[in-house]
């Protein structure tokens, strides 16, 4: 339960911050191209003018032209970096002021611009003022086929509410069919509206109004079909939708933001149409751009809401303090008002720099959230319990975050105006190191996503080998040698990944890595000879596994250092002592090992209960007496048991011997030390006197 909250908190403020940065990419995405005004008739243009443009043709004007500039660029001054740069930022503060200046003076135009529109609509509808009508009219019929597919698959609907969801394919497969079907309703709509009215022949106009409302509300329901998906708001009470939610969050959180979005979408849908066709109707560059920055206002006021409205991750370890939340409100609102006025001052490089550095990394980690959430195994197996991540949950994690990655990067170039094309055409140092950083980032994508799927391979192969079981079994040796190799297969791995990423970025780069790859073995041999410690553990410990002297989980010795062994690394192994101290002991001083966990091992004592039988591989032996003590006799006996096993076999000997002594009446013998003073004859000494005087007599003949 904790696990879930968990997730649904980390869902909440990942939708929660994502949305707040992507507002303003939907008010900014608004494309406003300049009409070219056309060109004058020729009969209309003055006699001047097209003698003029009649000898700016003429080839040899033309090339005096050229040489009349040439010369000029070469009496001219070159100007410096700081010359430069001082020049390009203020043309650029020109700009920016000469386009402010414009959207003030074209204000007081906005009622006319508006006019002309309604009179240009006017003109198409012949003042019948059909436009709402006709919307109405096919948004209607879009429903009413919507309705009629509803009615027809509704059973349908209701055999994908009920199917299972225990296990992961289940749960895939239940939100797959409701995104199908929710794609179905969207095309019946579409079919009934937009198809219908392509059916008819319309004015231009009216055609272009009409079929960009009816596509603005087809994206709209496309919206309503994607946030449901995604965010599964259900109604008040209704939590059983809990389980159809892609994003981990409460029922109310959902909701929350699936109005929010709403409003969001569909004030972007009908915005965006309305400045697009702004220009059909007539209006000038400028005024289609202040009517779009008026609308990015509705968008940060929406933005507004979300930042101070949303609800907290109540519940959940780790949620907002009031006062972050207040803060990064803040900082939320002015990154949306930051954005916005650098939209208005066009300086859109540097804003959408700021919109894809900001939204990536948050998109990562909520795709990411979502694919966990999704992919979750079920509740109390054992993969839940496990650490380790599917191996389908890391490849779609990884792999859409590198298309979120690779994404950005391709906004920003569009949004740049750079020419990927040309870049691998151009052999300029500039493109030389785009190409080579464009390469490099393709690079890392890729290595990190296989290093991430070989990782969690090996991971999930040592958190799944059994850690009880019969420890004499093939299977349970060949699981263990498996623990063994794998983590250091696993460090090899990484490190090699690691130089060939590095070498292949410098190759990209354009470094020639023929002499780096040769000075490298020189300095790997100058450090082999500097560091022969290292070097011997390291080739020792590859010995010690070749020759298979040890797995994780078998105990050993090795002069003063005993224990089981727990793990290993390049140069060490680690062995858990019975008493619990941990040595990390270097392969190149374990030396010779005895490895008491293996095949067989012989334990001299008594053993008669047949309960430890299956224990045992060969019979109790006596040896005989072994020694002759001050105190006792040591008899000696011993039996061949299975590893591991004379420890337990020997503890429980000596119990039985004990209590069997203890049922006879025969006592342990121990020495006993007695000590006297004075005069007196102490009792010892009475007793050997005695004792002499008994054997001095002569003893009485027989009969």
């Amino acid at each position: 339960m904790l696990q879930a909250m968990k997730r649904r908190g980390a869902g909440l403020s990942f939708l929660r911050r994502l949305s707040l940065l992507l507002l303003p990419l939907l008010c900014l995405a608004t494309p406003l191209q300049s009409a070219s005004p056309p060109a004058a008739p020729a009969a209309d243009q003055p006699a001047k003018i097209r003698e003029l443009l009649g000898l700016l043709g003429d080839p040899q004007v033309q090339e005096w032209i050229k040489a009349q500039q040439a010369d000029h660029e070469a009496k001219s001054p070159a100007p410096s970096g700081e010359t430069k740069s001082a020049e390009l930022l203020a043309s650029r503060l020109a700009g920016i002021r000469a386009h402010m200046q414009t959207l003030i003076a074209i204000a007081p135009q906005m009622p006319a611009q508006f006019q002309r529109a309604a009179d240009a609509v006017m003109a198409e509808t012949q003042g019948r003022g059909l436009i709402p009508i006709l919307l109405a009219v096919f948004i209607g019929l879009g429903l009413a086929v919507a309705w009629l597919f509803l009615w027809a698959t509704r059973g349908l609907w209701r055999r994908s509410l009920e199917l299972p969801m225990d296990k992961v394919g289940q749960r895939v497969i239940a939100l797959f069919a409701r995104l199908v079907y929710g794609a179905l309703l969207v095309t019946a709509f579409g079919l009934g509206s937009i198809g219908a009215f392509l059916i008819f022949d319309w004015p231009p106009l009216l055609r272009e109004i009409l079929l960009g409302y009816l596509l603005a509300f087809l994206g709209f329901c496309l919206a309503v079909v994607v946030l449901r998906f995604l965010l599964a708001p259900g109604a008040p009470g209704a939590e059983d939708t809990d389980k159809f939610r892609v994003l981990p969050m409460t029922g109310e959180s959902a909701r929350f933001w699936y109005r929010r979005y709403l409003i969001l979408a569909g004030w972007f849908a009908f915005g965006y149409t309305t400045v697009t066709l702004l220009h059909d109707l007539g209006f000038d560059l400028e005024a289609q751009r202040l009517v779009a920055y008026v609308l990015g206002l509705g968008l940060l006021a929406i933005g507004f809401d979300m930042v101070w409205r949303h609800p907290a991750a109540s519940g959940v370890a780790g949620s907002s303090t009031f006062l972050r939340r207040r803060a990064m409100a803040w900082l939320l609102s002015i990154y949306f008002v930051l954005l916005w006025a650098l939209w208005v001052a066009s300086a859109v490089r540097f804003m959408w720099l700021l919109i894809v550095l900001a939204a990536v990394p948050w998109a990562i980690r909520g795709v990411q959230q979502a694919v966990a959430h999704l992919l979750r195994p079920p509740e109390g197996t054992d993969a839940a319990a496990a650490a380790v991540p599917s191996l389908l949950t890391i490849a779609l994690g990884r792999g859409l975050r590198a298309l979120l990655i690779i994404g950005g990067a391709l906004l920003l170039a569009d949004k740049w105006q750079i020419d990927l094309v040309a870049l691998t055409s151009n052999d300029t140092v500039l493109t030389r190191l785009i190409r080579g950083l464009l390469s490099t980032v393709v690079i890392v994508l890729v290595a990190d996503f296989g290093w991430q799927i070989a990782k969690t391979a090996i991971d999930r192969k040592i958190v799944e080998a059994p850690k009880t079981g019969d420890q004499h079994s093939q299977e349970w040796r060949r699981q263990a040698r498996m623990k063994t190799l794998l983590p250091i297969f696993r460090n090899v791995l990484f490190i090699v990944l690691i130089v060939m990423v590095a070498l292949m970025a410098l190759a990209a780069l354009g470094v020639d890595i023929g002499p780096l790859v040769a000075g490298a073995s020189v300095v790997g041999v100058a450090i082999g000879f500097g560091a022969q410690t290292l070097v011997r553990d390291i080739i020792s410990g590859m010995f010690y596994l070749l020759d298979d002297a040890f797995r994780v989980g078998e105990y050993i010795q090795s002069g003063n250092y005993k224990g089981t062994v727990e793990s290993f690394s390049l140069r060490s192994v680690k062995l858990r002592h019975h008493r619990g101290p941990l040595y990390t002991v270097p392969f190149g001083v374990l030396g010779a090992i005895q490895n008491m966990s293996r095949d067989w091992v012989i334990d001299k004592e008594l053993l008669e209960d047949p309960e430890f039988a299956p224990k045992i591989m060969e019979t109790l032996k006596m040896q005989g007496v072994g020694e002759f003590g001050d105190f006792a006799i040591q008899i000696q006996m011993k039996m061949m048991t299975k590893p591991g096993e004379q420890f337990v076999i020997r503890r429980r000997a000596y119990a039985m011997i004990k209590k069997a002594f203890d049922a006879n009446g025969i006592n342990f013998a121990y020495p006993t030390v007695q000590v006297a003073g004075g005069g007196e004859t102490p009792p010892s000494a009475a007793v050997v006197s005695a004792a002499q005087q008994a054997l001095a007599k002569p003893v009485p003949a027989e009969g």
